[in-house]
């Protein structure tokens, strides 16, 4: 273990890359052969507002590693946070860090940007894509980015979670980002297994649909327990699902990079089902 958690705490920023960049073409190839939708769309355009939308999260994420590294240093010499209450062994250290850093950094900041108007209008970037397949996963608004990597610097002081630890479950993130995102057919008995414990893909698609309430359901990154404990877990058929948001279906305007960048700072449009999002 003592090696394993050494290979992340010294992992190369192109081995990092190479998971993003690399995960998406893997995915968008395997997505092609088994598909859960048979979208009618031009793939390439589609990838490029995700992808350019990436490169300039990734570009903001470098800019602030800093604060997460000083973040990780200062509680290793404080020996502060939740996993220097106890003296555990490293496996479970790792294994509880790596869960505080997914309620914390993952799904907490994401319920919340459902449940808080302003924090919303950015975040509805990420649900406008209308075609759910892997490139969708990093398509968030850099305001947005803004807001997860706070919560990311909170996560990593409340838990104390050494830069290892951290690593590796931003590796991870990104992995089941792509595998939950990609337009992937999964038999519904493997998946419906897989998210007793873990977000499965089809059990995140849900959270894709363009009408409340499984709008603002499964919330989770990683872990599905979190839906579970917190009862925002919902199940439903994924084929039957629409993507998008209903106050954003003209693809005019989820398609166009500026248009995109804009939304956030225009009026907020409620939404056109019964249940209302924001009183």
């Amino acid at each position: 273990m003592e090696h394993f958690i050494a290979f992340f705490e010294e992992i190369p920023t192109w081995f990092r890359a190479g998971l993003l960049y690399g995960g998406i073409v893997f995915f968008w190839f395997i997505e092609g052969w088994v598909p859960l939708h048979s979208f009618k769309y031009k793939k390439l355009g589609h990838a490029l507002t995700n992808v350019l939308l990436t490169l300039i999260n990734s570009f903001i994420a470098l800019s602030l590693a800093f604060v997460l590294v000083k973040i990780t240093e200062f509680t290793a010499e404080k020996q502060f946070g939740l996993l220097y209450i106890f003296d555990l062994p490293l496996w479970l250290n790792v294994i509880l860090g790596v869960m505080m850093l997914d309620l914390v950094g993952a799904y907490f900041i994401h319920w919340t940007e459902h449940k808080v108007k302003w924090m919303w209008k950015f975040h509805l970037i990420h649900h406008t894509d209308m075609h759910v397949d892997v490139t969708t996963g990093l398509r968030h608004h850099p305001g947005e980015m803004l807001f997860r990597i706070s919560f990311t610097w909170l996560a990593a002081s409340v838990s104390g979670a050494g830069i290892g630890t951290i690593i590796l479950y931003q590796s991870l993130s990104v992995l089941f980002t792509h595998l939950t995102h990609a337009n992937l057919n999964i038999p519904d008995k493997i998946d419906k297994v897989i998210s007793l414990i873990l977000v499965s893909p089809n059990m995140h698609k849900i959270h894709h649909h363009y009408k409340l309430p499984l709008t603002d359901t499964n919330y989770g990154n990683i872990f599905s327990i979190w839906d579970r404990i917190f009862g925002t877990f919902r199940y439903v058929n994924a084929r039957e699902l629409v993507y998008g948001i209903d106050t954003h279906m003209d693809q005019k305007e989820t398609q166009n990079m500026g248009e995109l960048l804009k939304i956030p700072f225009t009026p907020y449009r409620p939404p056109s089902g019964e249940d209302a999002k924001f009183s």
